[in-house]
């Protein structure tokens, strides 16, 4: 018999997220991470043993969307290898096809790991990506629908709408659409939302049945309501999940957007309310809590404590409901994580599946859900979790930076180019890029510290400043990257240095000569005793990273946990006061800083925390570029603290 070890005892002296992250050696998604890893190879060859996937299903959509969040979170390449290979095992190498997909069979279910697709084309911009994922959107253009345009579950279960559709389905769709310009396809996405909840909700107890048959033909379905007996949990788990990520997307003007929201309060409303008082976890049948049989259920709980967790720290759900979701992740790492004697880290408690209707069939009835069978790492439950612990970790330091806003500059550095659609877009060092050249990382590094990221797309002013606490320019203009080039003038030099002595931070990552915009820029550094050399350093010709390293001193102001960097072509600096040369490597001043009335500002000659060097897919290990972020937002946010 195999010893086993809970988790559930380790001390945890109160219930906030920052508590029980740093209860462990290492953080449980990381674990999590390697239990999926070891049982669930995405290398295919003998020798890695463990089941990879081999059909294309939601399941590993959910655990993959976990492994992206954990891939953020650390800059480990080997989870987005993971995630990768993954994928690659499914797809042909064009794209065209997909492993045991079949379209015309119209599943809601075969469309989650779109998002997958997605993440890694705008990761890599491989077009077989693209072109896989685009026949799960062409799927459902053409899925079938009830009278009112809901989406059928499956072609096969007509005129049915189940909760867990929404998730499987509409965080993708709202992915795509936003990607790809679909400005139209949104009015359809928050219609399915709108018409679950609709049809779905129960009033008394504000929970949503599993599903819905607008024919009320079914014989699970109730011949006045259409609806399903029972609040299966995990069925509201998917929606409330699915709830929480299409508003990743869903525009902040669209007029369905505050009528998402509030379904998502009505629901957390309802979740809180269930939640089991001694456990502090969900029961698989959620009202019937005190019934023969039920039992504690983790993929459900998971579920919920994601969503919370992560529509707490959207701004979409208030911050009561936070304590909730705290409440619920000791309870699952008490109740459902155990450790074996191999030093793998394990979650239990899964229900396998459950359904409607099919064959044989499933009636839907409260012996009906109790009948199918409870399982450790099932596929659903470890990755719902796992995305759980990644939401639960993201909130560790939230409160250092909480209400503070980072505005990113995108007058001075313009670029724009046309997507794959054909539209102009914005792009180079900008939030939402995934790409080398993106701050995808960066961006979550802000959001990590509870700091809203922004982008000021207009030249500053005192007005505009005044909305952020730490504004960015990064690598201004010059004509060859951009013709309509606009210069640092002097009256965004008064603006910006003014906003500094008034206690902002100024953060300027620019660039080596032949790349970068000198003249101008030095006119704003010169406030503040700065000027970059109109020099280039640390070439480097790849693999020979070693000539872009940097050792960071022990002693250093700011980076405290990053102890080596890599940083290339660079420019360096000539200070005065109030400037200070922060990191010197030989002769050369690589960083400077200079405290200016009440602000400060930092100032380094290269673009550095843009994803190429930050997200792990290609420095060596030993390199703490993303140490160094988090280190940089961190002492920055201490700066506008004093």
């Amino acid at each position: 018999m195999k010893k086993i070890i809970k988790l559930g005892t380790i001390l945890i002296s109160t219930l906030a997220a920052a508590s029980l992250t740093q209860a462990q050696d290492k953080p449980l998604s990381q674990k999590i991470a390697a239990t999926i890893m070891k049982n669930m190879p995405s290398d295919t060859s003998a020798a890695a043993g463990g089941k990879p996937f081999k059909r294309w299903n939601y399941d590993e959509g959910v655990i993959l969307k976990g492994f992206e969040g954990v891939w953020l979170q650390t800059a480990d390449k080997s989870y987005f290898k993971y995630i990768q290979q993954s994928m690659d095992n499914l797809i042909s190498a064009d794209g065209s096809t997909i492993t045991g997909y079949k379209s015309d069979a119209y599943t809601l279910d075969n469309v989650l790991c779109g998002r997958n697709l997605l993440t890694l084309y705008n990761v890599t911009g491989m077009p077989k990506y693209l072109k896989a994922a685009t026949t799960l959107y062409d799927q459902l253009k053409k899925q079938p629908r009830t009278p009112e345009g809901g989406f059928w579950h499956k072609k096969v279960y007509e005129d049915q709408m189940w909760l867990d559709g929404l998730y499987m389905a509409q965080s993708f769709y709202a992915e795509y659409a936003a990607e790809f310009h679909h400005e139209e396809d949104f009015d359809d996405i928050a219609k399915q939302y709108i018409l679950m909840e609709q049809h779905a909700r129960d009033p008394k107890t504000g929970l949503l049945y599993h599903g819905w048959d607008y024919s009320k033909k079914q014989k699970w379905a109730d011949p006045k309501t259409g609806l399903s007996p029972n609040f299966w949990a995990r069925a509201d788990g998917w929606y409330a999940m699915a709830l929480v990520d299409v508003l990743d997307y869903l525009p902040a003007n669209h007029p369905k957007r505050p009528e998402i929201v509030a379904i998502l309060n009505r629901l957390a409303t309802a979740i809180q309310k269930y939640q089991d008082p001694k456990s502090s976890v969900w029961y698989d049948i959620l009202d019937k809590a005190g019934e023969k049989g039920n039992y504690l259920e983790s993929s459900a709980s998971s579920m919920f404590v994601y969503a919370l967790a992560k529509g707490v720290r959207q701004g979409n759900l208030p911050e009561s409901f936070l304590a909730v979701a705290n409440k619920g992740y000791a309870g699952i790492i008490k109740q459902f994580i155990e450790t074996d004697a191999n030093g793998l880290t394990n979650l239990n408690g899964t229900v396998s599946v459950s359904g409607l209707g099919g064959n044989p069939y499933r009636d839907g009835s409260y012996a009906y859900y109790l009948s199918e069978k409870v399982v450790t790492n099932d596929p659903k439950g470890i990755g719902a979790f796992l995305q759980a612990a990644v939401e639960m970790e993201r909130l560790t330091n939230r409160n250092l930076g909480k209400g503070k806003t980072v505005i990113l500059d995108s007058y001075f550095n313009d670029e724009h180019k046309k997507d794959v659609t054909g539209a102009t877009i914005s792009y180079h060092y900008k939030w939402g890029e995934e790409d080398n050249n993106g701050f995808n990382f960066f961006n979550n590094v802000f959001q990590n510290y509870g700091v809203k990221t922004t982008t000021l797309f207009e030249a500053p002013t005192a007005s505009n400043l005044k909305k952020g606490d730490i504004y960015i320019i990064v690598d201004p203009d010059i004509p060859k990257e951009n013709p309509n080039t606009k210069y640092i003038e002097e009256a965004h030099v008064k603006a910006i240095s003014d906003w500094v002595k008034a206690g902002g931070m100024l953060i300027v990552l620019n660039n080596d000569t032949g790349n970068a915009e000198f003249k101008h820029l030095n006119k704003l550094m010169a406030k503040f005793g700065i000027q970059f050399n109109e020099d280039s350093r640390n070439h480097v010709t790849t693999p020979h990273f070693e000539t872009g390293a940097i050792n960071i001193p022990t002693t250093d102001p700011i980076f405290k946990t990053a102890k080596k960097i890599y940083i290339k072509e660079i420019s360096t600096f000539a200070v005065s006061a109030p400037a200070v040369a922060s990191l010197v490597d030989g002769k050369d001043v690589i960083i400077a800083t200079a405290k200016y009335g009440k602000g400060t500002v930092f100032a380094v000659g290269d673009p550095w925390f843009y994803n190429e060097y930050t997200d792990g897919r290609k420095l060596p290990a030993d390199y703490d570029n993303y140490k160094a972020a988090n280190d940089l937002v961190k002492w920055a946010l201490k700066q506008i603290q004093k």
